[in-house]
């Protein structure tokens, strides 16, 4: 008895220089007494059933370290990491405040709630060693994931966007490893929309039954052992959800009348607060806008082309970078002045994607619908001079701005394609490009395959009879 009353007593002071042998001795049993094991270990887990009696508390040091152990519990969809590996990160966004997109490889860990962010593998280990580290990470509560190509000219990006206003771009250029990155975010952000989902639901119950005595007693004396502040702040949501309801259904009549009186496109630019942009808008209207009967950007792109593209290998079958090109069509429709000489626009890919691009996008294509049907029927026919006079006829009976653009885009083709020896463009590989572009119905009644094989043919035509089609002189 003595020797436990000295134990206990040497716990309560902070410093003990002597202690018995005693007491040494009831500190060896006790620990390898069953129940004193679950107070060495650290373990978390205990059997519902047994009923686990509190340590023996033998020095201040022992209260502290088990306290510390308790409150560090974290939630087990924080813990389980789901995913982890490298990839490309970007952050563009911080709380709604653009930043200057920077790409980083770094280790990425998704957890149930949260992404966290590191410069190699090792730093989570290192992490949770160190406890005043925190990586940077991202909230999935309330964030949104989506592939986007606008805000990257790289393959296979998708953005998160949290709730606070942040954005990351993260991407792989390995598809099946970024798809199940895409698919691994997404799957946690929506089951934890389900959670909130359920717990707001339970809310609204709640408030439902508000009415009945039961609910507003037990509501009173939750009232009493809860600050004022936070009555006050439950009673003005209440309040302000109500009329938030009404401001919105205002905000939302008003909008209505704003746009059932707002002019048409239409009647703006017959005002010329709107200009026509070059592309995109009628062939007739660009030209009028140009003063000419052929675009301006047209006759460019070509000159361009003839003079530093005709050697080119693969020219128009190969594309240009894509970011480039919308660059050059904004440069365009903004009225800036044009130099294809500039350093910008020395890749002649980007130069013929967009003159592709304008083709593809004019409102009636360069052949108009009204013809198609009948040059249709003169590729059908067997006779090759009879052929060739027949798209003659109907190519004279064109429109005059797609008559002269059509001869001035169809001689440069032919240019293209008397350099095959080094461009490697014959005139049926021409075809196959332009004949969808140029040429197609306003309503696809049969096979597109069949369509397509006339397009190509009647392009691939024009080109190698160029001189007698579009020739001054009546045979």
């Amino acid at each position: 008895m003595q020797q436990l009353q000295s134990s206990d007593t040497s716990a309560e002071k902070p410093h003990c220089p002597r202690e018995s042998t005693g007491a040494v001795q009831m500190r060896i049993k006790s620990a390898n007494r069953p129940n004193d094991r679950h107070s060495q270990s650290k373990s978390m887990i205990f059997s519902d059933n047994v009923k686990v009696s509190a340590p023996i508390s033998r020095h201040r040091r022992n209260h502290s370290q088990h306290n510390l152990t308790v409150t560090e519990i974290v939630s087990p969809l924080e813990q389980t990491i789901i995913k982890e590996g490298y990839l490309q990160k970007a952050k563009i966004a911080d709380g709604g405040k653009k930043l200057r997109k920077n790409w980083t490889v770094s280790w990425i860990v998704l957890t149930g709630r949260k992404i966290e962010f590191y410069k190699d593998s090792k730093q989570p280990a290192v992490a949770n060693l160190k406890s005043g580290y925190k990586p940077e990470w991202v909230d999935l509560h309330g964030a949104h994931v989506e592939w986007t190509t606008e805000k990257s000219s790289r393959k296979n990006v998708f953005q998160i966007t949290t709730a606070s206003g942040n954005e990351f771009l993260l991407q792989l250029d390995t598809d099946f490893i970024i798809l199940d990155w895409f698919s691994a975010i997404k799957n946690a952000i929506e089951k934890l929309s389900k959670e909130q989902s359920g717990t707001s639901r339970t809310k609204e119950f709640r408030i439902q039954r508000s009415a009945s005595s039961e609910l507003l007693s037990s509501l009173e004396t939750e009232s009493k052992e809860s600050k004022p502040e936070n009555r006050r702040s439950l009673i003005f949501r209440l309040n302000y959800s109500i009329s938030d309801i009404t401001d919105r259904n205002r905000v939302k009549s008003r909008l209505k009348k704003f746009i059932t009186r707002r002019p048409s496109l239409k009647s703006l630019q017959e005002k010329g607060l709107i200009k026509d942009q070059v592309f995109g808008s009628c062939l007739q209207n660009v030209c009028e806008r140009d003063g000419a009967t052929v675009p301006q950007f047209v006759k460019v792109c070509i000159k361009a082309v003839e003079q530093r593209g005709l050697d080119v290998d693969g020219i128009y079958r190969v594309s240009g970078n894509l970011a480039t090109i919308q660059k050059l069509r904004f440069v365009i429709n903004q009225e800036e002045k044009l130099n294809l000489d500039d350093s910008q626009w020395e890749d002649i890919h980007v130069v013929t994607g967009a003159l592709k691009m304008f083709f593809r996008e004019l409102p009636e294509p360069l052949f108009p619908y009204c013809f198609f049907a009948q040059f249709v029927k003169a590729i059908k026919i067997q006779d090759s001079d009879n052929r060739v006079k027949t798209i003659k006829s109907l190519v004279q009976k064109l429109p005059r701005p797609n008559y002269d653009t059509m001869k001035i885009l169809f001689g440069h083709l032919n240019q293209v394609a008397a350099n095959e020896s080094m461009n490697l463009m014959s005139p049926q590989s021409l075809g196959i490009i332009f004949g969808p572009t140029l040429l197609q119905p306003e309503k696809e009644t049969g096979p597109m395959g069949v369509h397509m094989v006339y397009q190509n043919q009647i392009v691939e035509l024009m080109i190698r009879e160029y001189t007698k089609i579009f020739s001054s002189e009546e045979d």
